[in-house]
């Protein structure tokens, strides 16, 4: 028998199946390592026998697993955790692990296990800290919740999978705002003060199954406080989305995450395999992270579900996790097309604004100076400077847009459009449309207006405003339409519905009127969403259409479907965006309340511009 969880890593290639020279098991054979001409193909793993354990399951723990008499003993405590208001009604165990090194005069490092610290968790961070192999670092072993039902004892309500296998930002929240206030309430057994680092690069996740999925999606939804993820057995699959992972990570700009993978390839959660296959979906989403640049590393093993190979392992994943800290990991670079072509290197959101309007609108004129409305009847716009600043006070805002000739294109509150010159709010404005109450519009290169009125009961309607002012109906029944953008040829009509997860095109006759709808936009959706909450579409020169997304900006291609998603900082929906700067090429966002800005590596299309022809498209 091989010695399991010896460092360092060895990696023995086997047909597509990589296991590290420390999970090899002799009692299976997979035949003979590839050559580089013909690889080999894995023959299919033995049957398994129920009625022992299996031999390729037979994982024995290594000396970093164990207590060793010459490395002191750290401590632990727990305390039961019930009066959460974000998982209401619930009741956990929280464990504690102080490390012996622990002196309560500075922040140490922070790890949390879910379903407790398992994986022999406190010895091994004895043993590793006592050889420097990883920092000082108190650990918070969280159980799931359960809820009792009315009556004690008789079929409670067990929380673990909707609360580890949601892919939402209500674990991590519970966390950063409950679990560690609580336990930095506490102080050591030997009377220190529990003091736990901020800084997401001193902080690790780890999990196995749902935990495993559940400790990648802390750290996905706020890489700001999470970068280092064990996940063991995950469960990245048709739990709770969880199988969606793989293309979210191949869609969206890569995060500051370092994330350590182990399976096995008898791993099949007997509990429910129609969800499922549980070693192919490991595999499938570490090739979504190493596509996507992530500092991903792995040890496939031969075993079943269970945490045996896991916590074979466990130290040398700790060891890797840890390695160069306290140096930050970065973010890398995808592989994604998209993503290369517009985002600009070493360029990330800044802010621009702060106190700004809720759901406020922006826009450019002519010279890419962006402008956020405020509240009001006035028809004057608020510049955002460029530089970091603070929104001007303003009450309920307002959707405005400029016109080709400079003018601005303001929303009255009580119905129609004002037209002024923007420059003064007392100088002679006409309106347009009085009679309708518009929710957003786009005006265009003659003067023309497409617009979306307020919804009444979750539905509106699509007009166009000619540009003498004569309004004129399209459709009607939108499922809450936010915005209208208009493609760079004049060719295509896009309505974003924030109550659907789907956003509409039209074709463009040369009258203006249009036809030929469809649901053709296919937005992604939290999962804690109904719907996609689109709120304000832009255009580049290239015919790619950003929309404002609750899961940040989503870009589509030209045949509808979404190729790029950049989140924004502290996971905020974005409701408006708009390209400006000299150039076009400034992406900026609202989000909350704030103004952030982006260069990139496109030009932005405003809609008042000429139509001009794109570039050749194919059906993809």
């Amino acid at each position: 028998m091989l010695r399991r969880c010896s460092p360092p890593f060895r990696f023995l290639r086997v047909g597509l199946v990589s296991f590290t020279v420390a999970a090899a098991v002799a009692q299976v054979s997979y035949g003979q390592a590839p050559g580089p001409a013909t690889p080999a193909v894995p023959t299919p793993p033995p049957a398994i026998d129920e009625s022992e354990p299996p031999p390729f399951d037979a994982y024995s723990l290594g000396p970093d697993s164990l207590p060793q008499p010459s490395v002191p003993a750290g401590k632990n405590f727990s305390f039961q955790l019930a009066n959460s208001k974000i998982f209401p009604n619930t009741a956990r165990t929280v464990t504690v692990y102080i490390p012996a090194a622990y002196k309560g005069d500075k922040p140490a490092c922070l790890y949390v296990g879910l379903d407790g610290l398992g994986f022999n968790a406190p010895v091994v961070f004895d043993n590793l800290i006592a050889q420097h192999a990883m920092p000082v670092t108190i650990a918070i072993g969280l159980s799931s919740g359960t809820v009792d039902s009315a009556k004690p004892l008789q079929n409670p309500r067990f929380d673990r999978s909707f609360e580890f296998d949601s892919r939402n930002d209500r674990l991590v929240r519970f966390l950063l705002d409950e679990v560690i206030p609580q336990v930095e309430q506490h102080r050591t057994p030997s009377g220190a003060p529990i003091l736990v680092s901020k800084d997401p690069n001193d902080r690790a996740i780890g999990g196995a199954s749902t935990g495993g999925i559940g400790a990648f999606t802390v750290a996905w939804e706020r890489p700001e406080a999470f970068h280092r993820v064990f996940t063991s057995i995950g469960t990245f699959v048709g739990m709770r989305g969880g199988e969606q992972y793989y293309v979210l990570v191949r869609k969206t700009e890569p995060k500051p995450i370092r994330i350590f993978m182990q399976d096995g390839v008898h791993d099949e959660w007997g509990g429910g395999p129609e969800m499922g296959d549980w070693w192919m979906s490991n595999q499938t989403m570490n090739r979504a992270l190493t596509f996507a640049g992530y500092d991903v590393r792995h040890i496939w093993g031969a075993g079943t579900h269970n945490g045996g190979h896991p916590s074979a392992i466990f130290p040398d994943a700790m060891r890797w996790l840890w390695s160069g800290w306290p140096a930050p990991i970065e973010a890398g670079q995808s592989q994604n097309p998209v993503l290369r072509s517009i985002l600009q290197a070493n360029e990330s959101w800044t802010i621009v604004a702060e106190g700004c309007p809720s759901l406020s609108s922006i826009a450019a004129n002519a010279r890419g100076q962006i402008f956020y409305k405020g509240s009001g009847p006035s028809a004057v716009a608020e510049p955002v400077s460029g530089q970091p600043m603070k929104c001007r006070p303003a009450g309920e805002p307002a959707p405005f847009a400029f016109g080709p000739d400079g003018k601005l294109y303001v929303a009255r509150r009580g119905g129609g459009i004002e037209v002024s010159s923007g420059s003064a709010a007392n100088q002679p404005a006409r309106v347009i449309a009085d009679r309708l109450r518009f929710r957003s519009f786009t005006v265009l290169s003659d003067g023309g207006v497409y617009a979306v009125t307020e919804p009444v009961d979750g539905a509106n309607e699509l007009w166009y405003v000619t540009p003498g002012g004569k309004p004129v109906q399209f459709d009607t029944g939108l499922k809450d339409a936010s915005s209208v953008a208009l493609s760079p040829d004049g060719l295509w009509l896009f309505v974003a519905q924030s109550l659907s997860r789907s956003g509409l095109s039209y074709r463009v006759l040369p009258d203006a009127t249009v036809d030929s709808k469809e649901s053709f936009y296919d937005f992604y959706v939290p999962a804690w969403a109904d719907d996609g909450g689109a709120m304000a579409i832009a255009m580049d020169k290239e015919g790619r259409a950003y929309a404002a997304t609750r899961m940040g900006v989503q870009v589509f291609d030209r045949n509808g479907r979404v190729t790029a998603i950049l989140p924004l900082p502290g996971g905020l929906a974005a409701t408006s965006l708009c390209f400006g700067g000299a150039d076009f090429s400034m992406l900026y966002v609202v989000a909350g309340n704030k103004i952030f800005q982006r260069k990139l590596r496109v030009t932005g299309a405003p809609p008042f511009l000429p139509p001009f022809k794109l570039p050749p498209w194919d059906a993809g």
